[in-house]
């Protein structure tokens, strides 16, 4: 595919992301709930279904079967790339991902892989009520054996399907809807797959380090521009792939940051992935303060949309959480 310069919103990315591997990549299928005729319950996969037949397919509403199939069709050479409509539904079916695809590769002997993808979209919109606003990538971060990405803007959300669908472990790749229907966006398309792993510095700065993942990383980077023309200029590092995990690039921030390390993210405060990356920086040696977490208190996320905004951290609370930070710089 020649590379070239498209303008898209988040959502068009990941389409767009879609067509090409579709087209590269003949051992790929597309398939889950209402994402072929349909098009997606957000409009993700419109015009998929049109373009490559019946290699994309809609699915009766059982996680267990979309999952397990996939299993099965990576482990005789294909690379299925499946949706699970919202992540919450993803725990009617641990087994598949925990107990099947995670162990492939392990029980085989290197023997077999794995080699597919699940797409699906998680975190809080108005009125999602606590069955459809959970954020649960630590759970699958605890599990060895699955590669999980979880991308912010429509670049990454581009370039991060085309590096999963290559990979030969099985890839979760968590969106978070509010941010399919941005404003658009030029991105280069085309470009061979990159390397799974890695990070952003979004911001320079020497009082802080901040480490950030998702959607709220829109906050976080208001939040450090803020801070930057009171004076306070923070590092901020975005880490749309969490395992694997840049752990050298965060521990060599903090070492240029006097030791400060901040870690925002929109799942629970409690056993979230944060607290693995603070205890990765305290392991090296190289904290020389208290760190900071900054998530989502441990509660269920309401219905109404104003209890859920008290939630989730905005601009204001991420602003307080490091002018505490680097008060003593």
């Amino acid at each position: 595919m020649p590379e070239q310069t498209i303008k898209v919103n988040y959502s068009g990315a990941v389409n767009a992301a879609l067509q090409r591997v579709l087209a590269e990549v003949p051992e790929t299928l597309l398939y889950g709930e209402d994402v072929a005729k349909p098009g997606g319950v957000h409009g993700v996969t419109r015009g998929l279904w049109k373009q490559f037949g019946d290699r994309v397919f809609d699915t009766p509403i059982s996680e267990s079967a979309i999952l397990g199939s996939a299993v099965g069709a990576a482990m005789m050479g294909r690379r299925p790339i499946v949706e699970i409509m919202w992540a919450d539904f993803f725990l009617v079916a641990l087994d598949q991902m925990i107990n099947q695809a995670a162990n492939v590769r392990y029980v085989s002997e290197g023997k077999l892989t794995a080699p597919f993808v699940v797409r699906t979209q998680q975190g809080n919109s108005p009125g999602a009520c606590a069955q459809h606003s959970q954020n649960l990538e630590a759970l699958f971060l605890h599990t060895p054996g699955l590669r999980v990405a979880m991308p912010s803007t429509p670049q990454d959300a581009y370039d991060i399907m085309v590096s999963a669908v290559h990979c030969d472990d099985p890839v979760i790749v968590f969106d978070n809807r509010t941010l399919y229907f941005g404003q658009k966006q030029e991105i280069v398309t085309g470009r061979p797959p990159a390397p799974i792993g890695g990070s952003m510095l979004r911001r320079s700065g020497r009082a802080a380090t901040v480490v950030t993942w998702g959607a709220i990383t829109h906050r976080v980077l208001e939040a450090a521009d803020q801070l930057a023309a009171q004076g306070t200029p923070v590092a901020v590092i975005e880490t749309p792939w969490l395992n694997p995990f840049d752990t050298d690039t965060v521990i060599e921030s903090v070492k240029r940051t006097g030791g400060r390390l901040a870690v925002v993210h929109e799942a629970n405060t409690t056993a979230g992935f944060g607290a693995e990356v603070i205890t990765r920086v305290a392991e090296a040696g190289v904290l020389r303060g208290r760190p900071a977490r900054i998530g989502v208190p441990d509660a269920r996320m309401p219905a109404a949309a104003a209890l859920a905004s008290a939630l989730i951290p905005d601009t204001g609370r991420i602003v307080e959480g490091l002018a505490r930070l680097t008060a003593d710089r």
